[in-house]
């Protein structure tokens, strides 16, 4: 089609009139797109690929990446400086086993009747932040209702809200009357026949479908039930819950669509099933024994330990009234033997990623993980590595996640203070950053790590 245009717009000063206006916009446009550079002067980097500590690091914090660390304290024309020379910097903590959508309290079984997707989406909002804050720049969601982290993630991916990097499995897998059937407890005539959609399934063609389910409702990963459960309300804590041929068609299926498999397992042979079958992590393992640690090292299958989801139920077991009577004498059997499992397995060898159930425990609490670790013999770099190094391994996103590392997200936290000597420090960071955006800065000065 031609068009007749103007005589005006041919004439020569119409023309450097155009011309100007838009070197203007794109110079307009240039400015606004520029990337905001930062130097982050830290007293003491963690290295956690090898973990230990750096002195006087120099991070260049290009947009939400780390352009270059540098030995000793520079800051470029242009760059914004934050001073944390009397600070250690970490990487952004990375917890591998939360719910956002839940926080457990005496009421929490009454608003699987009384709440709508809404509500837990409108707690899941709260609960990030207050995660963030905290020091936690990457979780995984390990099960929810309604896919509400699913929703979630994308609010934090589009920045409508703050929150940490999500990865979620949506709605966990279980069997009939297994942990995580959404109808346990329910008197009969609500229970109906919930089914892959549900995330409960029966028999090889169900648990394929479940998995493509997930799939088609967005989620990152795949989560399995693979034993009891202790906050189910049903009899077992540790029975196996899937059949052989179930769990191989969950794990082939989800390889096809690019899925990694989070397992909960209590039991032995529940667990045992699962690492044969070829999942990624165990989590909690709390019966796993010297078989189990040595099937799990064959496999290269991952360990999430959960401690304070443990010590949690333990201490409420104790109040009358708190659970349910079948879920207090689980709580009370189960919960006080993760420690001494964590301990065996760390001295073993496995490979242990950081992960708290956190969504049992108060969100914003996660970091007393590390104590709960260190107590039980995990040294204090160690700890840390699980949550950074380790945790990235796990999420299989090492390009981009779990050290203080050129090219990766600019995830950072510091504290006052040297966290291998005093582990509990990471219960109180004073400077928060994701994906090059500050969250928290430090409100009064540090005292220097001892060195």
């Amino acid at each position: 089609m031609i068009v007749n245009l103007p005589l005006w717009l041919e004439s020569g000063h119409i023309h450097r009139s155009l011309c100007g206006l838009l070197l203007t916009v794109s110079a307009a446009f240039s400015s606004a797109t520029t990337a905001e550079s930062i130097a982050i002067q830290a007293g003491w980097l963690f290295d956690s690929e090898r973990g230990r500590l750096l002195e006087k690091r120099t991070v260049h914090v290009v947009d939400d990446r780390i352009e270059s660390v540098e030995r000793g304290f520079y800051q470029r024309e242009g760059e914004r400086l934050i001073d944390l020379r009397d600070y250690a910097v970490l990487p952004g903590l990375m917890d591998m086993h939360t719910h956002l959508a839940y926080e457990y309290g005496p009421k929490t079984y009454v608003e699987t009747f009384t709440w709508n997707p809404a509500d837990y989406t409108l707690r899941a909002v709260n609960t990030g932040q207050r995660t963030l804050m905290a020091g936690f720049t990457t979780v995984r969601d390990l099960g929810d209702s309604g896919n509400v982290t699913i929703s979630l993630r994308n609010a934090i991916n589009r920045g409508d809200i703050d929150g940490p990097r999500i990865f979620t499995a949506g709605k966990s897998i279980a069997t009939t009357g297994g942990h995580a059937d959404p109808t346990n407890g329910y008197r009969h005539s609500l229970m109906g026949s919930p089914g892959p959609v549900q995330g409960v399934v029966n028999g090889v063609a169900s648990a394929r479908e479940a998995v493509r389910q997930r799939y088609k409702d967005g989620a990152d990963l795949i989560k399995i039930t693979a034993t009891g459960g202790v906050l189910s309300v049903a009899r077992s804590g540790d029975n196996p819950q899937f059949m052989e041929d179930e769990l191989e068609a969950i794990v082939a299926t989800a390889k096809d669509y690019g899925f990694a498999i989070a397992v909960h397992a209590h039991g032995k042979e529940g667990m045992e099933r699962a690492i044969r079958a070829g999942v990624d992590s165990i989590e909690h393992g709390t019966y796993m024994d010297d078989e189990t640690i040595e099937l799990m090292e064959e496999r290269g299958t991952w360990y999430v330990p959960t401690l304070m989801a443990g010590d949690w139920v333990t201490a409420k077991s104790s109040i009358d009234g708190f659970f349910p009577e079948v879920v207090r004498d689980k709580a009370a059997t189960i919960g006080p033997l993760l420690q001494e499992t964590f301990g065996r397995a760390y001295k073993q060898g496995v490979r242990i990623a950081f992960g708290t159930d956190t969504g049992v425990s108060r969100h914003g609490d996660n970091a007393r993980e590390f104590a709960l670790m260190v107590e039980a013999g995990m040294t204090p770099a160690d700890s840390i590595r699980a949550a950074t190094w380790s945790a990235a391994e796990l999420l299989n996103a090492q390009d981009r996640l779990g050290s203080v590392s050129a090219g990766k997200y600019a995830d950072m936290v510091a504290v006052a203070g040297n966290p291998l000597q005093d582990i509990t420090l990471l219960q109180r960071v004073q400077f928060v950053m994701k994906g090059g955006r500050v969250y928290r800065e430090p409100e009064r000065p540090a005292v220097a790590p001892a060195e």
